[in-house]
């Protein structure tokens, strides 16, 4: 649909080096990368960091200046920063300066104290810190690749790889790998935001296609996939692909307000790139529409009541594969008023396994049934022997607010102006769990033909939904007759 998209693989052998160096540290997945209190218990404590503008407790890194926090992201040679340590930082650090700053910065750091200006400077020495910062990079552009759909990122970047390579012929081809990976990712990105643009320029509303060419919208969602089984996975296919658009820095920036200690307001709105996450949330209002049109369409009750029971299977197969956005967003489309009103049609309906359904994703209690259900998917995920096993698609829009809750509920700084590292750490390991789940490819086999008709075929606006609910089953009181006739002028121009 998209174009294969390479996924992101965090657990593949470092960077090569020459025969007898010593080796990297290993860099674990995401899954194993925090705790269950969210902080890495085995942060690396060199001498200087305990005198230099970082606090920790218990060995936890808990708040620092930001220069000292930049200066902590910067491998020497004898020391190279934890991995989560690199993912919290980058995720966190957008908050506070543009990501192109904090590239300058490093460069600046990596040129200077490790002499890589030096044309004298001494080999051995550059060969042991080399690998090192082209680790630090790898990661960045790896994790992070969207920094670096921005010309200054990009700049940076190959200005210091081109440093590091100079010297050593292993490192130049480690260079070009990097390079080549990330420029590939940056092209299917492109390549996926060039499809979304098309499928919103072409949407149109149901009730205009019906007006206009009648006979066009014969079919319906049980014509086109009659197996509910089927389609609950074509619904996962579009979840996975649209969750691996997401970049995990879009979480933060969708928060981003102006950091007191930053006096530069003009570049701030610049901050708040957050288009795949937006398309992911106008995706689930797509689906949750698309299920509503689709019950209120047909004319007859028993046709109505047939697609009811179809879709409540369908969010049976999602709740079991492991999407819990589809299965939520369907529910949502059934709960619309325009679908629930309809008591005539609900009264031909075996709803024994809707309720079900409904008390998994019941919101009393923040969501508590979700959420354990959420846990046990994600337990599943991690002992899984197949792709099959491994998916967990959360509810998103949820996942968005606690985000959200957790970004208001702490500050950003503390009192003596030093970054709030803790609260970093909570928030990199509920976006670094999410990290783990986008990364999943989809085991089940694409149809184009269901795919396009879930993402293309025209859906009623809410006014259309109303009007075709009202032609179904009359209004039932005066309130509901005036906007009856009103919506029969306004879209039909009927009285």
């Amino acid at each position: 649909m998209y174009g294969s998209m390479t996924p992101i693989c965090f657990t593949s052998p470092l960077i090569e080096k020459p025969g007898g160096k010593e080796s990297m540290p290993q860099t674990p997945p995401f899954s194993a990368m925090f705790d269950s209190s969210g902080y890495n218990r085995n942060l690396y404590q060199s001498a200087e960091d305990s005198c230099g503008g970082l606090c920790y407790h218990d060995n936890n890194l808990l708040s620092g200046s930001l220069e000292a926090l930049i200066q902590h992201l910067v491998p020497n040679v004898d020391y190279y920063p934890d991995r989560t340590y690199i993912f919290t930082f980058l995720l966190s650090s957008r908050l506070f300066m543009h990501p192109y700053e904090l590239m300058a910065k490093v460069c600046h750091l990596c040129i200077e104290h490790q002499r890589l200006s030096d044309p004298n400077g001494d080999k051995n020495q550059i060969r042991k810190i080399a690998p090192k910062i082209l680790q630090l990079l790898t990661e960045w552009t790896e994790t992070f690749p969207y920094d670096f759909r921005d010309e200054r990122m990009m700049r940076n970047l190959k200005d210091l790889a081109h440093r590091i390579a100079s010297g050593e012929e292993t490192y130049r081809k480690n260079v070009q790998q990097m390079l080549q990976c990330l420029i590939r990712k940056l092209a299917a990105l492109s390549q996926y935001e060039d499809v979304l643009a098309k499928i919103s320029s072409t949407s149109t509303d149901r009730l205009t296609v019906l007006k206009t060419k009648p006979q066009s919208i014969q079919r319906d969602i049980i014509t086109v996939c009659s197996d509910p089984y089927t389609l609950a996975q074509q619904l996962t296919h579009i979840e996975l692909e649209r969750l691996n658009y997401i970049g995990p820095e879009e979480f933060v920036q969708a928060f981003v307000q102006k950091d007191p200690l930053d006096n530069d307001k003009s570049c701030y709105s610049e901050r708040k790139k957050t288009r795949n996450l937006e398309a992911y949330v106008e995706w689930f209002n797509r689906l949750s529409y698309l299920v509503a049109t689709e019950i209120c369409m047909p004319v007859k009750k028993k046709h109505r009541a047939r697609m009811i029971e179809y879709f409540i299977d369908v969010a049976r197969e999602c709740f079991n594969i492991g999407n819990f956005n589809s299965l939520m967003a369907i529910i949502s489309g059934m709960n619309m008023s325009p679908v629930s009103r309809l008591k005539k049609t609900w009264a031909k309906v075996k709803t024994a396994k809707f309720d079900v359904l409904e008390h998994q994703m019941d919101p009393s209690s923040n969501f508590y049934n979700y959420r354990t259900a959420l846990r046990g998917a994600a337990q599943r995920s991690l002992t899984a022997h197949s792709s099959r096993e491994k998916i967990v698609i959360p509810f998103f829009s949820l996942l968005i607010k606690d985000i959200y809750f957790l970004n208001e509920g702490c500050a950003n700084r503390l009192p003596n102006g030093h970054v709030n590292f803790e609260k970093f750490w909570e928030l990199a390991k509920q976006v670094s769990e999410f990290m783990t789940w986008k990364q999943v490819e989809c085991p089940f086999e694409r149809d184009r033909k269901i795919l396009q008709y879930l993402l293309t075929v025209p859906v009623f606006s809410e006014d259309a939904l109303y009007l075709a609910s009202y032609e179904s089953e009359g209004p039932e009181n005066h309130i509901e007759k005036d906007r009856w006739k009103s919506l029969r002028s306004s879209l039909l121009g009927r009285v």
